[in-house]
């Protein structure tokens, strides 16, 4: 090898290991294939080295050249070598959640939500688009509703509104919780108050009321006007206020022209005018129901053509409720007349208002109900006035008061034979205590049915005489035996006594005690009526060949109040008025058909008087025997009408069948005994508390105080009652207070467990002063019973018989007790056995008394035996 070659081997060696570590290329075979001797490494060493400080130095060059591209590059270098890191993490997770199931499961549920979570959010952003794009077209809503405002087009506004709320309610958005849809809100309704002010100014344009002018004008345009009044009915029901509106209306329209036309006090009535559009008041109406009709339609006529028939709906029921009251109340009811004299004038007046109903109907309009039931019900209405009327008649008559006593007489009369004459005139006592009460001596039609207590008539030869019914209030006389039908010695006496009489007259004289053969009636000859069955006899019965049969008058006299009359009076001109409407001339009348209403009215005026009379007839004193007898008084003329309206020739059939008081004439009897009974009962309550009420009168220490006040009373009361009761009541009636007096006294000694001769002597005194009675029932106080108040009383006779004990059953109990109490046991023994004390005290009774009043000794044993061996001794003689 030359010198040449062996100067380019170290330099090709270099130049290859530079071209291979700079470029990658490998060397030509021809290099390759050279030997390598290690003294050349060293020049190939260099050539690198060389190469190298040369590749610096380009490195440097372009480094300075690129130095800010670099930076940046080393920049995203590095944020690269982050995003691989990450990736390397994430990829590393996805390795691991690969291999951990579990955790997987949830990253998955972590990413549906994220995915629904940006779908909520476009969602979101398209419904604000939407909310935005809703908000921005009802604020141009609004916009229009304002300009139409201002142009007076409250139609064009009021539709705006309305499509404004139904667009602000399609608006997705929470109306509530959304400050720009609230402010909306509030901006629509203040638009909508500024149009509701613009429609009052257009409605008031179209209907005006003027109330001091009394002027009322309704037009359907004008023409400064965008609505007419048909349209404002569209805002009316927009704002919901059709009927408060109407109601207004009316009031105006009322209080205008309607008001003062339906006053009945108003001195100045002016009808009614239309000239075209207004209705006012003008000239003076008159006072009648026909021109009040006339100006009533033509007002209803003018309302009915100017409004729409939306507003006249609502109007008709609320005027009709304001002007039938009135109507009605203020001049229909004050021509309902209370006889059939004015009859045909509110025939006219029914007619008139049959007229407006029919009118108020063609105009459509409702709510006049009470009217047309007003004309319908004409009948019962006039009979409910006749009634009111009637009533009210009651009342006033008894505010007057009660007026001046009044005397009637009672005339009753019987067929009576001749033998029942003489039987009569033989009677001189009635002890009889049968079920004929006074009401039944009157002509009661059951006197089952009346209460206990109540007078009953008796007859003798010259007096009318009254028993009293035991009641159970009579301190146990039923236990005691008291009150029994054996004959009182008095009633012996007089009984034999009046024997003796006849027995010395022949049978001429006896009839002519009862009026045989005298032609005129006698007066104060009251005998007991016979009972129904008795009288059916007496008046079916053929007189035999030998009898003769007369008619017995029988008077009696008592008083009345000025009551009666007044009341009878007015009953009889119902049933007159109600006769007169069965006529077949009254047929036609409007009122006929109340005729049996009429019929009926008599017991509504008897039940007012029964109802008031307690009341005014208490406040005097014997007030309540007043009322007895006004009550009978009416139940007799009662019975009388009843018989003279069937016998009269000028009603027709249908009147007499239709006349029924027969059970109101048996109510006024039972009315007038349970007054009759109450007051007894009252006054016999006052007696007995007199008497020391529950205390025994053998106990108190002021005894004989308590029976002069007792005493006092019943002489109170018997002076009271003779001016008002028949003789035969008074008797009756006081003869049971002398017998509730004596009852008590009698009661109080038996009960006594001992009496001590000074007890025995003051019971004795006790009873001496309860005896003075015997002169309220003397013969000539009777006679005299018929004088006028204050001119005294009759001479008495000293020997005249008293009658106390015919109308007090414990009257002679009480006397014989007084004999017992002042009798040895001797003197007791004599009454018992040969006296008439067994007739009215029992065995045990007279035992009772004697163990009382004597030691218990071997005689008074004997004494008691032989009473008890012989417990009826007269009845043994």
């Amino acid at each position: 090898m030359s010198a040449a070659t062996d100067t380019q081997l170290p330099k090709q060696l270099g130049d290859a290991i530079v071209s291979f570590a700079l470029e990658g290329r490998f060397p030509d075979e021809e290099v390759s294939s050279l030997p390598l001797p290690t003294a050349d490494l060293s020049l190939a060493v260099d050539a690198l080295a060389k190469a190298k400080t040369q590749l610096e130095s380009e490195i440097h060059i372009v480094n300075e050249e690129t130095k800010d591209e670099v930076s940046s590059w080393v920049a995203h270098t590095k944020t690269l070598q982050e995003d691989i890191l990450r990736s390397k993490r994430l990829a590393d997770d996805i390795v691991l959640e690969a291999e951990s199931p579990v955790v997987s499961g949830k990253e998955i549920e972590d990413a549906e939500e994220h995915i629904e979570f940006l779908r909520s959010e476009v969602a979101y952003n398209r419904q604000l688009h939407e909310a935005l794009s809703g908000i921005h077209k009802v604020n141009g809503l609004l916009n229009e509703v304002e300009k139409a405002m201002n142009e007076r087009r409250v139609l064009d506004s009021l539709r705006s509104l309305e499509c404004f709320w139904a667009e602000l309610d399609a608006i997705p958005i929470n109306k509530k919780s959304c400050r720009i849809t609230r402010l909306l809100d509030v901006r629509a309704f203040e638009l909508k108050s500024a149009v509701h002010d613009v429609f009052d100014h257009v409605w008031n344009a179209l209907v005006h009321v003027d109330r001091e002018a009394g002027r009322i004008a309704i037009y359907n345009s004008r023409e400064d006007e965008q609505m007419t009044l048909s349209e404002a009915v569209i805002g009316l029901e927009a704002y919901k206020e059709v009927e408060d509106r109407m109601s207004r209306l009316w009031r105006d329209i009322d209080r205008a022209i309607v008001a003062s036309r339906l006053d009945p006090k108003s001195t100045q009535l002016s009808s009614f005018q239309i000239n075209e559009n207004i209705l006012e008041r003008q000239g003076t109406a008159g006072n009648s129901i026909d021109e009040l009709f006339k100006d009533l339609t033509t007002m209803v006529g003018f309302l009915a053509q100017r409004l729409p028939p939306d507003l006249l709906i609502y109007l008709g029921p609320i005027m009709m409720s304001g002007v039938l009251p009135r109507l009605i109340d203020g001049w229909l009811s004050s021509t309902i007349p209370v006889s059939l004299k004015d009859v045909e004038q509110f025939q006219a007046v029914i007619q008139s208002a049959r007229v407006f109903c029919e009118t108020l109907e063609d105009y459509g309009l409702s709510g006049f109900t009470e009217l047309k039931e007003w004309v319908g019900n004409a009948p019962s209405t006039w009979l409910a006035k006749r009634t009111e009327t009637a009533l009210d008649a009651v009342r006033s008559q008894f505010i007057q008061g009660l007026g001046a006593p009044k005397q009637v007489e009672k005339v009753e009369k019987q067929m009576v034979s001749r033998s029942e004459g003489k039987e009569l005139a033989s009677q001189t006592v009635a002890t009889q205590a049968d079920d004929d009460d006074w009401g039944a001596a009157w002509g009661a039609d059951d006197p089952m049915d009346e209460p206990d207590d109540v007078p009953q008539v008796s007859a003798s030869s010259k007096t009318t005489q009254v028993s009293e019914v035991a009641t159970t209030d009579d301190d146990g006389a039923d236990a005691w035996g008291w009150g029994d039908d054996e004959p009182t010695t008095e009633a012996k006496d007089e009984a034999a006594q009046q024997q003796d009489k006849t027995e010395l007259d022949d049978d001429d004289d006896a009839a002519a005690a009862w009026g045989w053969g005298d032609e005129e009636e006698r007066e104060d000859q009251v005998v007991q009526p016979p009972k129904d069955d008795e009288k059916k006899a007496r008046s079916t019965k053929t007189p035999s060949a030998g009898e003769e049969y007369r008619e017995m008058v029988l008077k009696e006299t008592y008083h009345i109040s000025s009551m009666p009359d007044p009341v009878l009076e007015l009953i009889l001109t119902i049933l007159d008025d109600g006769a007169a409407l069965t006529q077949p001339s009254n047929e036609t009348k409007p009122v006929a058909s109340a005729a049996a209403g009429l019929f009926g009215l008599p017991t509504s005026v008897l039940a007012i008087f029964r109802a008031l009379s307690p009341h005014y007839y208490a406040a005097g004193m014997g007030g309540n025997m007043f009322l007895y007898n006004d009550a009978m008084y009416l139940a007799e003329r009662l019975a009388e009408l009843t018989e003279t309206w069937k016998s009269r020739n000028d009603l027709p059939q249908r009147a007499k069948a239709m006349l029924r008081i027969d059970d109101d004439i048996k109510t006024m009897r039972s009315f007038a005994n349970r007054t009759y009974t109450g007051e007894l009962g009252l006054q016999k309550t006052v007696i007995r508390d007199l008497l020391g009420g529950e205390q025994s009168i053998v106990q108190q220490q002021d005894a004989e105080s308590s029976v002069d006040s007792a005493v006092a009373r019943v002489r109170t009361m018997a002076t009271t009652w003779e001016t008002i009761l028949a003789r035969s009541v008074w008797c009756q009636a006081t003869g049971s207070l002398v017998d509730a007096l004596s009852a008590k006294i009698i009661s109080d000694v038996m009960d006594a467990p001992s009496i001590g001769q000074d007890e025995a002597y003051k019971m004795a005194q006790l009873i001496a002063k309860a005896t003075e009675l015997d002169d309220l029932f003397l013969p000539s106080r009777a006679a005299s019973s018929g004088q006028e108040q204050g001119q005294g009383q009759g001479q008495a006779d000293p020997d005249e018989v008293p009658t106390t004990a015919q109308y007090a059953g414990t009257w002679l109990r009480l006397k014989y007790l007084s004999e017992v109490l002042q009798s040895n046991l001797n003197e007791v023994r004599y009454l018992w056995f040969e006296s008439e004390l067994s007739l009215y005290f029992s065995a045990e009774e007279v035992v009772d008394l004697i163990e009382a009043s004597f030691e218990l000794n071997a005689r008074t044993r004997d004494t008691i035996r032989q009473i008890r061996e012989r417990p009826q001794p007269v009845e043994g003689v």
